[in-house]
């Protein structure tokens, strides 16, 4: 087990005032199986008003309005967390994974997209991996993720928030977000259900008790093989208790830090600082 202390700070200038802006931030973690939430909080300003709650994919939603003039606006998300090893069964064969009550219930989680459609350099990868004899779907999903970790080089600034998967996979550069995509629109190809995940990252597995360093906001998947695997394909590791689970879904879109409109104020800048410490 670890506790993790999280400060996530977005920071958006205006180049003249904004009237009001109208927003939804998903930066706070929630308790589950695998994480104890045992303080988090979303402090906004300037805020006339906001809504908390839970979306469809079981994140926890900040929607918030901004109704003054302001030429700044500030969303500072403190979070404390343990974070527990997980205690999975083994894995299941292909005929749970392909059987109609699994095709039905994660109808959802198997749906390609035109931001997660793997290339089919990809494509050949997974489908090669799924008929190898013996091959299991754990097997196969490990093999996809390992594939997209040796092709794609971690590069900041080369693809955008909207790039579909296949931009990251032609230029063989990308961030965990392309990573995440591609391994998502592979699995799914090969009839493993998948998820996206989004949340925060130590950098360092074993990181010094009480010492607090540039963390990350991250990107991983999920496959379903009659449970949820967790496994960062950025890092080719399965996730373990350095990562904080923020938010699923079928892709980015679903799970974006923050997203909004807002009215006037010209061409706008972001700054993002993610800081950890790890308590225990």
């Amino acid at each position: 087990m670890s506790r993790l202390h999280v400060v996530h700070t977005t920071a958006f200038s205006y180049e003249g005032p904004v009237g009001a802006s109208y927003n939804e931030a998903r930066m706070v973690p929630r308790s589950e199986s695998r994480q104890t939430v045992l303080a988090g909080n979303l402090e906004i300003e300037p805020s006339t008003w906001r809504h908390d709650y839970v979306d469809y994919w079981g994140t926890a939603v900040t929607a918030f309005e901004s109704g003054q003039p302001h030429a700044s606006l500030t969303l500072t998300a403190v979070a404390r967390v343990e974070v527990h090893p997980p205690a999975l069964p083994g894995p299941m064969d292909w005929d749970v994974v392909g059987s109609e009550r699994a095709l039905d219930a994660m109808a959802e989680y198997l749906e390609v997209s035109p931001t997660t459609q793997a290339p089919p350099e990809l494509l050949e990868v997974a489908r090669t991996a799924a008929a190898a004899r013996g091959s299991t779907p754990d097997a196969t999903a490990r093999a996809i993720c390992a594939a997209v970790h040796g092709a794609v080089e971690y590069v900041p600034g080369v693809t955008a928030v909207h790039s579909p998967a296949v931009d990251a996979w032609a230029a063989r550069k990308g961030v965990c977000q392309d990573m995440a995509h591609l391994s998502v629109g592979a699995l799914r190809a090969v009839g493993i259900p998948a998820r996206y995940v989004s949340g925060y990252l130590h950098p360092a597995r074993d990181g010094e008790v009480g010492r607090t360093v540039a963390g990350e906001s991250h990107a991983w998947v999920e496959w379903w093989v009659g449970h949820w695997v967790g496994h960062d394909p950025t890092n080719d590791i399965d996730v373990g208790e350095h990562h904080v689970v923020v938010g699923r879904g079928r892709e980015y879109q679903d799970v974006a830090p923050v997203r909004g409109i807002f009215a006037g104020g010209g061409t706008q800048s972001m700054e993002v600082q993610v800081r950890i410490t790890r308590e225990a």
